[in-house]
């Protein structure tokens, strides 16, 4: 999905107004239905029994997506409450015609057009779960002042309580540059409208913006296709992926899914193997099978029941020995796909292992964890690959690898990643907040699912064993990459909602894939 400027997108509304005949309240009508949908979205998966949503609205086209939010919500019954940063007079336009849509509707409203009115609310009990930020749009600029200023001073308060959700872009925040020139919300989703504005997936936007959601407002298809790409990277949207998965034909079975390989694991480290396992069954897989070292056969038998798990010839201290490659190789032709790498080790024969299947695996082959770090400095491995390579590094790994600063690849993600999938000719996955998917020739895409919860050990290992699974099912490697990260980071954003991101873990994120597929497929 393309990445457009504040102005860019202003001119495709005012082209949709103008030359395509929709009214601006019907396209503010449509934002603010993207809005409340998403507000239930947080209903649901937060199992709030009797949920209260506070809307705080701006003076301007925001607040009016605000209003129309709220009348949307009071409208399905949820007690929702309106604050406005100004007066109701001040409100022009469509803003003004959804105020009063939204006060016929029986939305009870509170005018606070002071500042000294939010800090004095701000010392009153927050009664609700749910605050939607309508206060400023991609219009603004610079640092917010007087009421808009103490609003937002408001939310961020109110954000140790509740749930924040941003309208369009989160108040305070520069669309164009994701800078907070002041105080700023940070809120836990953004919905945007029509195109995701450059600025949310700036790298010092991530605090602020949270999971993004696009809403579709209805521009039309021809006015995008007209746009100059404006910015070095797409954004990853559900609605990306939903056309990458295909519908499962009616008559099929299981080797229509792919047989997959999985390779790795050592003594101490079966976790990694049994959670890339069950991800890449929850994934779709077919057919999975693990080949671990031979001790540690029985705990991922017993963690993962419907993988096939062989052991293989191990050394002295428990890893894979690279003996075990006369037995592989004679069996690689029956597999779709290979992931080598989770709970691999960097010590004894992991090095030989990992280029002896670089050389001839003829499958796509998936590396992660120890696989990419004991190539520290040696990336010409992977170009020379006899197979499709995807790679899914963290940015740690992924500086071993180059011999890069980690700080310097965070300063430049999409770049840094580009790069290496033009050096090695592999889809690469720079993981972390704001995942980049880099593929020679292509933009840079980002996905912005996913939360600081899945900051924990197996996450990877989690989407490792997706990404596998996909490439086992036929996706070629652009999509099964760009698919599973979405997935894994949607998963990770169900299980913040219900368990919270400080009570998450890898396996809770297997149990969640299921909701992340039922949003992009119905069966």
């Amino acid at each position: 999905m393309k990445v457009v400027t504040a102005a860019a997108m202003r001119e495709l509304d005012r082209r949709t107004i103008e030359e395509h005949g929709t009214p601006g309240a019907l396209l503010m009508e449509r934002a603010a239905t993207g809005v409340a949908r998403e507000v239930l979205s947080l209903v649901r998966g937060s199992k709030l029994s009797f949920p209260a949503v506070l809307c705080i609205a701006g003076r301007g086209n925001n607040g009016g997506d605000a209003c129309a939010a709220a009348r949307l919500l009071h409208e399905r019954g949820v007690s929702v409450s309106l604050w406005l940063a100004g007066r109701a007079s001040d409100l022009q336009g469509d803003a003004a015609v959804h105020f009063r849509r939204m006060q016929a509707a029986g939305v009870v409203c509170r005018e606070l057009p002071d500042a000294e009115q939010w800090r004095q609310v701000a010392d009153e009990p927050l009664l609700a779960d749910i605050v939607v930020d309508g206060v400023l749009g991609t219009g603004a600029t610079g640092a917010p002042r007087g009421t808009a200023e103490a609003a937002i001073a408001f939310i961020r308060m109110a954000a140790h309580r509740a749930l924040i959700l941003a309208v369009d872009i989160p108040s305070g925040l520069d669309a164009d540059t994701g800078i907070a020139a002041g105080v700023a919300v940070q809120a836990d989703v953004t919905v945007t409208f029509g195109l995701p504005k450059s600025g949310l997936l700036q790298q010092g936007a991530l605090d602020y913006v949270g999971s993004v959601k696009v809403t579709d407002i209805g521009i039309p298809d021809a006015y995008v296709a007209e746009l100059a790409d404006e910015s070095d990277v797409e954004f990853l949207d559900a609605v990306d992926v939903r056309a990458l998965l295909p519908r499962r034909p009616r008559q099929s079975h299981k080797g229509d899914y792919g047989r997959v390989l999985l390779v790795g694991g050592a003594a101490g480290y079966s976790g990694a193997m049994s959670l890339a396992a069950a991800a890449a069954l929850r994934g779709g897989a077919g057919l999975v099978h693990v080949l671990v070292p031979r001790s540690l056969v029985p705990v991922v038998a017993a963690a993962v029941p419907s993988a096939m798990v062989q052991g293989g010839i191990e050394t002295n201290t428990g890893e894979l020995s690279s003996d075990v490659w006369a037995d592989m190789r004679r069996t690689l032709d029956q597999f779709q796909a290979v992931l080598i790498g989770p709970g691999l080790t960097r010590g004894g024969d992991a090095l030989v292992l990992v280029k002896q299947i670089l050389r001839e695996c003829r499958c796509p082959l998936v590396l992660d964890a120890d696989a990419i770090t004991v190539l520290q400095g040696q990336p010409d491995a992977i170009s020379h690959a006899a197979c499709p390579v995807v790679m899914t590094p963290h940015p740690g790994e992924f500086a071993q690898l180059f011999e890069q600063d980690t700080e310097a690849v965070q300063a430049d993600r999409a770049g840094m990643a580009l790069a290496a999938a033009k050096l090695t000719g592999a889809t690469v996955a720079l993981k972390g907040a704001g995942t980049v998917v880099a593929q020679r020739d292509r933009l840079p895409t980002v996905s912005m699912a996913g939360n600081p919860g899945m900051a924990a050990g197996g996450s990877g290992d989690v989407l490792a064993g997706l990404i596998v699974a996909l490439l086992g099912q036929g996706l070629d490697s652009w999509a099964a990459t760009c698919a599973g990260v979405y997935l894994h980071g949607r998963a990770g954003d169900l299980a913040a909602l219900r368990d919270t991101q400080a009570c998450m873990d890898a396996a809770l994120l297997i149990d969640f894939l299921a909701g992340a597929f039922r949003e992009i497929h119905p069966r």
